[in-house]
């Protein structure tokens, strides 16, 4: 009842997990996905040359040589051993239930240590193209019929197929481990977030916007280039704009993050807001003394004693004291020179959008840059770019936004993606403003909140960025829906 399908570069990798596979009697028979060249290939399998293993044609061709009801799918060339009876457990739960897709928890070796894997169970959302399925992932052959390439991928093949099903039937992730495999890429979660926005990477990214955009296409989620402007010349504000410091223990770098922004030189009044969420370690003396010898600082410690970092920017976009734009700054982090504060506001004028997001260069404290350098973002594009932001996992950095519209939406309450979820609402119907030169310095170090998380860390934040993302496709498909309906 099953064609298995494993990319192949030697029996090093392979021979164990063929021979399982060999003994699984659900299994008819198995395809090795391989470069020309290999000369040790194993006997009684199929041998498929392919270019390259996510591509368009790969795709086509492992559906071509299918002849059974369900794919298995290995997406990595490596070693893997199967828990008891895991390849029954996926075609018992695909066979029974019909799903599209079918994947599982796995555990993974790695530096010679055993660790749980959980995965995240897949949302109407979860669109970003780096979604963990675990390497192993059993289709239903059926769903894959009615699919259609529209464009030819070289990367975005298994994306684009991975799109499609979700909309031919259910995704189901089963909640135990199933097997085991070596963990290959080593490097912490703050290393790996920044992968698709590595410029090496950029063919790469141009594919997955295409398959995206069709997708969002299809079930009625796409945003045409067409935008609200923002009333600017709004009155009511005393200052141009407030540059909003959210800080809890950063008693290390809050000084220089204030410094940065004290510096700045501009042609209209501006200030900055602090708020400090009951540090203990000496950052709360550290904003006081400051504040003292300058009254453009705000130094504001909020009532409640709930709020993260979403809660604490509501506390300072709604204050008396914020400017008619507020501007992003982490406790973490400086600004690259003395006239950010003046170019994001011109950006604002210039484009009269209703949020403006600029580039910024990763550092050491030593304020030397370390890879992969300048995140600017130029994936986005003014024509596609809200649509794009759907499958990307941020927006980059500093962010800034037109005060009354912020205090309208409103920012979650939470201490991470909530710039992400605001920015998506935003861009739901106001053009986002960019600028591609640095601006803004990311310093790197052990303590940022990011910079090495747990897997559970990892699921839990992407978990929330898959919702709000189900959120926004939700709202999206009624905006088009509404609009449609009031044009008949």
């Amino acid at each position: 009842m099953i064609t298995a399908f494993l990319p192949y570069s030697s029996m090093q990798n392979s021979s164990d997990t063929i021979e399982e596979l060999r003994k699984c009697k659900p299994i008819s028979k198995i395809c090795l996905l391989t470069n020309s060249g290999i000369s040790d290939l194993p006997n009684n399998c199929e041998i498929l040359e392919v270019e390259n293993l996510t591509s368009s044609a790969t795709v086509d061709l492992i559906i071509k040589k299918s002849e059974t009801k369900f794919i298995l799918l290995f997406t990595q060339d490596n070693k893997f051993r199967m828990s008891q009876f895991a390849i029954e457990r996926f075609y018992n739960v695909i066979n029974s239930t019909n799903a599209a897709l079918v994947y599982s928890n796995y555990n993974s070796i790695r530096e010679n240590t055993l660790t749980a894997h959980p995965v995240n169970d897949y949302q109407f959302g979860s669109l970003r193209d780096d979604f963990d399925f675990g390497s192993m992932l059993m289709i239903n052959e059926d769903k894959c019929k009615t699919l259609y390439n529209e464009n030819v991928y070289k990367y975005a093949g298994v994306y684009n197929l991975r799109l499609h099903l979700s909309r031919e039937g259910e995704f189901l992730r089963i909640p135990e481990y199933l097997y085991t495999t070596l963990e290959t890429d080593l490097r912490k979660s703050g290393v790996k977030q920044f992968d698709y926005v590595n410029p090496k990477n950029r063919d790469v990214q141009i594919e997955m916007e295409i398959a995206v955009t069709e997708h969002l296409k299809k079930i009625g989620a796409y945003l045409e280039p067409k935008f609200k402007e923002i009333a600017i010349e709004e009155s009511g504000f005393e200052n141009e704009a407030s540059v909003i410091i959210p800080v809890k223990n950063r008693v290390s770098t809050i000084t220089d993050a204030i410094k940065s922004v004290l510096s700045q030189k501009t042609s209209f009044k501006f200030n900055c807001i602090v708020v400090d969420n009951y540090s203990n370690d000496g950052t709360t003396e550290k904003i006081a003394e400051l504040a003292k010898a300058d009254d453009r600082l705000i130094h504001l410690i909020p009532e409640q004693k709930d709020l993260g970092i979403g809660g604490c920017w509501n506390e300072a976009v709604h204050h008396s004291a914020c400017g008619r734009f507020a501007i992003q700054l982490d406790s973490d982090d400086i600004y690259a020179n003395e006239n950010t504060i003046q170019t994001v506001v011109d950006t604002f004028r210039k484009e009269k959008c209703a949020m403006v997001v600029g580039t910024y260069r990763m550092t050491n404290f030593k304020l030397e840059e370390i890879p992969p350098g300048i995140i600017d973002h130029k994936e986005w594009t003014p024509d596609n770019g809200r649509n794009n932001a759907l499958r990307i996992n941020g927006l980059g950095a500093p962010r800034a936004f037109y005060t009354p519209t912020l205090r309208k939406i409103k920012i979650p309450n939470v201490s991470y993606g909530e710039d992400y979820a605001v920015g998506l609402e935003i861009s739901r119907d106001y053009q986002i403003g960019r600028i591609y030169e640095p601006i803004y310095l990311c310093r790197r170090w052990e303590g940022n909140s990011d910079a090495s998380l747990s897997i559970e860390k990892q699921n839990l934040y992407n978990e929330y960025k898959d919702r709000i993302r189900t959120i926004e496709v939700l709202a999206r498909q009624k905006k088009n829906k509404d609009a449609k309906r009031n044009f008949e």
